[in-house]
């Protein structure tokens, strides 16, 4: 492995990527080395650059998800949480990026969420390094967790209904990473109302990114810009199918871990601030101060234990896949996200007026941290699941 980064209280790199193996511990150490290189280019340029896709692609992070009979690195659900909290400490907009290829590619093989044709594409993609993304969410539709019929088309070219391939017409909004992308698979409704998948190459014609970006609140660095869609070839699909648990446990846990590395990260900043603060009546770093050291103790125990939680819902459903382990990866999910915002909130209150400087990190990690709360499942539905559950038992 390269380089170890710490967290505070000895906690490394090294011990967070332990359940790992070596293979899969190289490409997550080498994709946050790429992030921490990258981020504040992507962050000033309010999008992914060219360098930083190329870097993210090379650092081999696509292949960690793909089992190793596929010629990928097999991470399991747990192994893909601890990695994606060890990229989220680096940067949360390019560790967003890989975090939807991840959870994409994990959800496929793990619970055949795609045919056999889409799945031998995604192996394929992961072993060149091209990233892909699912493109779900529409400016009507909203978050496609909610259920509705998305405005996007898919025409068959031939007479054979999905002989030939596919025309695709729409527009997609929160494409996270899209510059960087290769692939998508697109949601789009049949013209009788069936809601597919579809293969679209994100480099061949029909395609058109409308940087809608700029400006964000939070993720400035992901270039979360809208697409659209004119007539774009798909020549490969998934047709209609039951909503499949993998494709929550794997994106609620990819979403869950990012973002609490962004809490570490939060951690990290105020901690490493507080030791080299010494204001002239103090005379001693303000890490000497009762209360300082409260507010960091009351940010470890509650990243702590969102992590515990996390790793604990993540490892079960490694052990038994299925329904019944979702309602605990949902309530990690929320658990994560709200530490996230309670670590950055605290840890800028602690800093005081220097929080607010962009020489500190802090201003830009309690933007970031909030963006978390936006992704599915809400607190209420995450929470509700899980008591509905715990009840019924």
């Amino acid at each position: 492995m390269g380089a170890v980064s710490r967290y505070p209280g000895g906690v490394t790199f090294l011990h967070l990527l332990s359940e790992l193996t070596p293979a899969q511990a190289d490409v997550v150490d080498r994709a946050a080395a790429a992030i921490r290189q990258h981020a504040p280019a992507c962050e000033a340029a309010q999008d992914v650059t060219p360098e930083a896709a190329g870097a993210l692609s090379a650092s081999g992070y696509t292949r960690l998800a793909v089992p190793e009979s596929r010629g990928g690195l097999g991470a399991g659900l747990a192994q893909f949480a601890r990695a994606q909290l060890a990229l989220g400490t680096a940067d949360a907009s390019l560790a967003l990026v890989l975090a939807m290829h991840g959870h994409v590619t994990g959800a496929a093989f793990q619970g055949r969420t795609l045919p056999e044709p889409l799945l031998h594409a995604v192996a394929v993609a992961g072993e060149r390094g091209e990233l892909l993304n699912a493109l779900a969410s529409e400016p009507e539709l909203g978050s496609p967790s909610r259920g509705g019929l998305p405005q996007t088309r898919a025409v068959p070219e031939g007479t054979d209904f999905g002989g030939g391939g596919w025309r695709v017409t729409g527009r997609k909004t929160w494409s996270t990473g899209v510059r960087a992308l290769r692939w998508a698979l697109v949601t789009a409704a049949t013209p009788d109302g069936q809601v597919g998948r579809y293969w679209v190459d994100m480099t061949g014609p029909g395609v058109r990114i409308e940087p809608t970006w700029q400006g964000a609140l939070a993720l400035r660095g992901s270039g979360s810009h809208d697409v659209v869609f004119t007539d774009a070839p798909a020549g490969l699909h998934a047709p209609p199918a039951p909503g499949q648990p993998a494709s929550s446990a794997w994106f609620w846990t990819a979403i869950a871990a990012t973002y609490l590395g962004v809490g570490f990260a939060a951690l990290d900043a105020v901690s490493d601030y507080a030791r080299v603060r010494v204001p002239t009546a103090l005379g001693a770093p303000i890490a000497t101060l009762p209360r300082i050291q409260e507010n960091v103790g009351r940010i470890a125990t509650s990243l702590q234990a969102a992590r515990a939680l996390l790793l604990e819902a993540a490892a079960r459903w490694d052990a038994d896949p299925g329904a019944t382990a979702v309602p605990g990866i949902g309530a990690a999910k929320a658990h994560a996200t709200n530490a996230a915002v309670h670590a950055t909130d605290l840890a800028s209150r602690t800093a005081g007026g220097a929080a607010l400087n962009a020489a500190l990190p802090l201003e830009k990690l309690l933007r970031d941290a909030r963006a978390g709360l936006t992704h599915p499942p809400t607190d209420d539905t995450a929470y509700t699941a899980l008591g509905r559950r715990l009840l019924e038992e």
